[in-house]
């Protein structure tokens, strides 16, 4: 390709990033102001761009319709996502990180389903842009001239938003809600009116940023998921909370992706290397080196030393699990091994499902629980278990041998991204596993000729031995049962005790003795260790696998069941990966739009029992007395 061609398409990747940028600017300022972790924000850029549809059917052709159509567009998201503030977030505030990403999971479910009613499943195609429909020769080449106004909204957008933050009374209260919420609300500033504000805002930007996306690409039911993470990287790599910060890092994604559609295929120490296929996971390479060498992003700040998070007021001792937790491991384990006699078929590949599904969210609560370290891909150990042991098993190992080769591939990937993660905390550390999982999915992906490419691997059938559906429940059972009895071992051993330290207070885990980052690397390889375990009992149960195993949902699937069955609980695992399975299943069967009705019982449950199930049921059980002394 010429230099020529190559600038071209260079101007390409500026009208993307200027669209990237309008999202991540509102993703920014809700997040610098509120703390909250909008995983929701995609959905509000998908409902701009089909609100602006609607808006331009109903307002007819013109330049006056159009632009009248973009702009009620952005309000109506705008007013959407104050709602939004009132009813659920508003109550989130003080809780955890995980907490909110969760809550608001469940409304991209809700949003997806009701996009899904109103709009339909067929993809809605804007038209094209009076007076900006043609195109512009430059050095030969035809530019459209929507792209050239599109690259121009970025920069007013930033020059707005700085002149808003920095000179106005309005900006004002943001930049002291961002340093200091509880000094701000002491000296009087209305702090309810001022998240609602800031949410309309950052709403009305992904609305906006939606619209102007339509005559661009098609409004469909799949872009917000793809938007968010985007929206997140960019958010991250420039610095939380930092609008210039975003900007440059949109414009960075924005000319690498179109430098690798640029490039093509290029030869390199004679090996053809086909750059467009790393579009798919470009902003996630920037990701993983920009955190690697600037953990708090381009222009981002460390959180000042006296922000510190302190300890909680209020902590139960943790006490190692006695007889009667062992009696009754005992009693489910002889239930669950009698299962077989008492079922059809159907419920025991459900149970299956339900006990490979326990193990991956153990494997997640054991980081998330004692470690305290959230991860957004945790998906990624779990694919590469199931891919290492279906390749073995095709390349004609037996399959307990392949089946042995899944953790330690997993724990492989593991301690590979756990040097650099365990630099980094909070939603920094989150962005990081989850450019990991992305970068492996787009290796599965498009690596044809050994992982199959999107059409994954088959045949990968466990032998006659087990193949009959009860048998290979029974293998199961005994498989993950005894990994949750080593994972319980070692959380509640002085390793877990180390690691629950460094939780609490890593200077006063250091200050003991306790090597902060090589314990939490540890647990780190442990998790993925036994998420890899798990990958391959499902490829085995399945008998195929596609990169849909490592793809962001089943992350956010494992976050859901680890919140609905308990952060701390012990059969929480068991309890949330239950739940879950059960009700994927039965609101499958029973409706078209399960998705909005999983997303409400999430909901209810971040609303109503933020502890899980297990937490609910542990506050049912009476309290011992302390013997009389």
């Amino acid at each position: 390709m010429t230099l020529t061609a190559l600038a071209l398409q260079l101007l390409n990747g500026l009208a993307s990033a200027s669209a990237l940028f309008l999202v991540a600017a509102g993703l920014t300022l809700i997040f610098g102001v509120t703390r909250v972790v909008n995983f929701a924000h995609g959905s509000l850029f998908m409902l701009g761009a089909y609100l602006a549809w609607s808006f331009g059917e109903a307002f007819g052709d013109g330049v006056a319709a159009h632009w009248a159509s973009v702009l009620a567009a952005a309000a109506v998201v705008a007013l959407v996502g104050v709602a939004i503030e009132a009813l659920l977030l508003k109550r989130l505030y003080a809780a955890p990180e995980l907490l909110q990403l969760t809550a608001t999971f469940g409304v991209v479910l809700v949003v997806r389903d009701a996009a899904l009613a109103l709009w339909g499943a067929e993809d809605k195609l804007g038209p094209r842009v009076p007076h900006l429909d043609g195109t512009v020769q430059i050095a030969g080449r035809a530019i459209p001239e929507y792209d050239l106004f599109l690259i121009v909204v970025g920069p007013v957008v930033l020059v707005t938003l700085t002149w808003l933050v920095t000179r106005t009374r309005f900006g004002t209260l943001i930049r002291a809600a961002s340093e200091n919420r509880v000094l701000a609300s002491a000296l009087g500033v209305r702090q309810a009116l001022l998240f609602s504000a800031v949410f309309a805002l950052g709403a009305g930007l992904a609305g906006l940023a939606g619209a102007l996306q339509l005559p661009r690409e098609p409004a469909n039911l799949n872009m917000d998921l793809a938007v968010v993470a985007e929206a997140f990287v960019v958010t991250v790599v420039g610095g939380l909370g930092s609008i210039p910060g975003a900007f440059l890092a949109a414009l960075i994604i924005g000319l690498v992706k179109a430098l690798c559609i640029g490039l093509g295929t290029v030869e390199i120490g004679g090996v053809a290397v086909a750059f467009p296929r790393l579009t798919l996971v470009a902003e996630f390479v920037v990701m993983a080196v920009v955190l690697a060498v600037k953990p708090h992003g381009l222009l981002g700040a460390p959180p000042p030393v006296l922000a510190s998070t302190p300890l909680p007021e209020q902590r139960t001792l943790v006490l190692v699990p006695g007889r009667r937790a062992a009696v009754a491991a005992a009693v489910l384990f002889g239930a669950l091994a009698l299962l077989p006699a008492v079922v059809d078929d159907y419920l025991l590949v459900l149970a299956t499902d339900v006990l490979v599904a326990t193990l991956f969210a153990a494997s997640l609560q054991f980081i998330m629980g004692p470690g305290g370290m959230t991860s957004f891909g945790h998906a990624a150990y779990f694919g590469v278990g199931a891919y290492a042991a279906a390749l073995a098993f095709r390349h004609g190992w037996p399959m307990p041998a392949a089946l042995a080769l899944a953790p330690v591939a997993a724990m492989a990937a593991a301690v590979l991204l756990g040097g650099f993660a365990v630099r980094l905390a909070g939603v920094y550390l989150a962005m990081l596993t989850l450019a990991f999982a992305q970068i492996v999915w787009s290796i599965v992906y498009q690596w044809d000729a050994v992982t199959g490419g999107s059409n994954g691997l088959v045949g990968i059938w466990p032998p006659a031995l087990l193949a009959h559906r009860a048998s290979y429940y029974l293998f199961t059972l005994a498989i993950v049962g005894s990994a949750l009895l080593l994972l319980a071992r070692i959380a509640h051993a002085p390793f877990g005790f180390a690691l629950r330290a460094a939780r609490d207070s890593s200077l006063r885990a250091a200050a003991i003795g306790v090597d902060v980052r090589a314990t939490q690397w540890r647990a780190f390889a442990l998790a993925g260790a036994f998420a890899g375990l798990a990958g391959g009992l499902f490829a085995f149960s399945k008998g195929s696998i596609s990169p849909e195993t490592l793809a962001i949902p089943r992350s956010v699937d494992a976050l859901v069941m680890v919140l609905l069955g308990g952060l701390n609980a012990l059969a929480g695992p068991l309890l949330g990966a239950a739940a879950f399975t059960w009700m994927q299943d039965e609101l499958a069967r029973a409706t078209d739009y399960w998705r909005a009705a999983t997303g409400v019982v999430i909901l209810a449950i971040v609303l109503l029992f933020p502890q899980g199930i297990g937490g609910a049921l542990a506050r049912l059980r009476p309290r011992r007395r302390p013997l009389a002394t």
